[in-house]
C-alpha cells in the first residue's frame, strides 16, 4: 500500500495531533495492524456496516487466518483505533483510527483525465455563466463530492482611497467613498439645517487628507474632533461622514460565505436520525466555526482534515471536515470545504477539493492562503435548493 504522495498536504495543527502522537509514542503499531486498519476503514467507507474478520481476510491479502485477524482486530480495539458497536458485530473505526488512516495509510486517489477535464469544464462554466460568485463554488464542490459544501472569501484589510462630498442643495449632500478594492459606496444625507457648498468642499479635502488609507480602528475620536475643528464644523457633519466611513469599513471586513447541499446529509446512513441531521444542518445553515482557534490555512491550495472530536463545535463532533484554501485575486482569500460523516472517502474528497482550489487560484488569483483568523467564522449569506438549480 502506498502512502500519500508528498504533493498532497493533509495538514494538522499542533493541538490536533497531540492525541494521535501520544498514542503512537506509547503503542507502536505493526505493519500488519496498519494493513488491517486500512482495510477496515476502506471497507467501512464503502458499506457503512461493521467490518468482520472474514471480509478483511478476503480483501487485505495478508496471508493469515481469520483467527489471527480477529486477534489483531481485538488489539486495535484495545489501542483505540477501532471499536465494536455490539458483541456480535464487526469493528468500525474510531476518530483516532481515521486519523491514523488519513495521516499514514490511505492511498492518494488520482483522478482520471476524464474526471479532471470534467471538473475544469464545470468550473469554467460556473465562472462564465454565474459571474464568479462563491455561491457557485460551494454548489460545484457539493455536486462533485455529494456532501454539504462551504465556500468563503474575504479580503485583506480594506481602506478608503477617496472621498467625494457632493453638495445637492442647502439641506442635502451625498457621501461617496471609493475603497481600496475599487468598490464604491454612497449615502444620501438630509439635514435639518442649511449648509453651503464651501463647507462640503472643505470637508471633502480634509477627509481625503486625513481619512484615506487607514483602517476602521484608526478613525478615532481624536481624529474626528481635530477634523471638525479644522473645518469649523458646528453642525456635526464631520461625525456623520466619519460614522459612514466606519460603517463601510466594518462591513468590508465581514467574510462572504455560502453553503450548498445541506440536504445531501440525509442520504448518509449516519444521519438517518432526523434530529441528528437537523442539528447539523441547522448549524451549517446558521453559520459557525469550522476551524479550531489558532489553526490556519497558511499555504495556497493546502488541504486540512478535521475528524470527529478535532472539530471545535459540538454539532461537528460526529462529523469530518475537509477544507482547501484558494486565492481569489484582488487581495481576496477563500476556503472551500465539505462536511460529512467520519466515514468519508477522505482521499477522493481531498483530491477533488485540491483540484478545485488549484483551479480557482489559477483562474482568479494565484497568491497566498487566507490570513490567520479571517476564515474561521462562516457568516452564511444564503443558498438556493437543489430543486431550484
Amino acid at each position: 500500500m502506498t502512502k500519500p504522495a508528498p504533493d498532497v498536504i493533509l495538514a494538522l495543527g499542533k493541538q490536533e495531533c497531540q492525541q494521535s502522537e501520544a498514542v503512537s509514542a506509547k503503542m507502536p503499531i505493526s505493519e500488519r495492524k496498519k494493513k488491517i486498519l486500512a482495510a477496515v476503514v476502506d471497507e467501512y467507507i464503502q458499506t457503512a456496516e461493521p467490518v468482520g474478520s472474514k471480509a478483511i481476510a478476503a480483501k487485505a491479502g495478508l496471508g493469515c487466518s481469520s483467527a489471527t485477524i480477529r486477534n489483531e482486530l481485538a488489539e486495535l480495539v484495545n489501542m483505540g483505533y477501532l471499536e465494536q458497536p455490539h458483541t456480535s458485530a464487526g469493528r468500525v473505526p474510531t476518530p483516532m483510527g481515521y486519523r491514523m488512516y488519513v495521516n499514514e495509510l490511505m492511498e492518494k486517489q488520482r483522478l482520471s483525465l476524464e474526471e479532471t477535464e470534467e471538473i475544469n469544464r464545470r468550473l469554467n462554466q460556473k465562472l462564465q455563466q454565474l459571474d464568479d460568485t462563491i455561491s457557485d463554488v460551494s454548489r460545484l464542490a457539493s455536486q462533485l463530492t455529494n456532501y454539504p459544501a462551504l465556500a468563503l472569501t474575504t479580503q485583506a484589510a480594506v481602506t478608503i482611497k477617496r472621498f467625494d462630498i457632493i453638495y445637492v442643495d442647502a439641506n442635502t449632500f451625498i457621501i461617496v467613498v471609493m475603497l481600496s478594492n475599487n468598490s464604491v459606496k454612497n449615502k444620501l444625507v438630509h439635514l435639518p439645517v442649511s449648509v453651503d457648498q464651501p463647507m462640503m468642499q472643505r470637508l471633502s479635502s480634509l477627509f481625503n487628507s486625513g481619512f484615506t488609507g487607514i483602517t476602521e480602528d484608526q478613525i478615532t475620536p481624536l481624529l474626528i474632533n481635530s477634523t471638525e475643528r479644522a473645518a469649523d464644523d458646528t453642525m456635526g457633519l464631520t461625525s456623520v461622514i466619519a460614522a459612514f466611513a466606519i460603517s463601510v469599513l466594518n462591513e468590508a471586513k465581514v467574510p462572504a460565505s455560502f453553503i450548498s447541499g445541506e440536504n445531501r446529509l440525509l442520504s448518509q446512513p449516519e444521519f438517518r436520525d432526523p434530529d441528528k441531521a437537523h442539528r447539523l444542518m441547522g448549524y451549517l445553515s446558521g453559520g459557525g466555526y469550522i476551524l479550531p482557534p489558532g489553526v490556519t490555512m497558511s499555504a495556497p491550495n493546502e488541504v486540512k482534515v478535521l475528524i470527529g472530536p478535532e472539530n471545535v463545535a459540538e454539532e461537528l463532533k460526529d462529523s469530518s471536515v475537509i477544507i482547501a484554501s484558494y486565492d481569489a485575486g484582488d487581495n481576496t482569500r477563500g476556503i472551500i470545504g465539505v462536511v460529512g460523516p467520519t466515514r468519508m472517502d477522505y482521499s477522493a474528497v481531498a483530491e477533488k477539493l485540491s483540484l478545485l482550489a488549484a483551479g480557482l487560484s489559477q483562474r482568479l488569483g494565484g497568491g497566498e492562503g487566507p490570513p490567520e483568523g479571517i476564515h474561521n467564522k462562516l457568516i452564511v449569506k444564503g443558498d438556493i435548493s437543489d430543486e431550484q438549480r
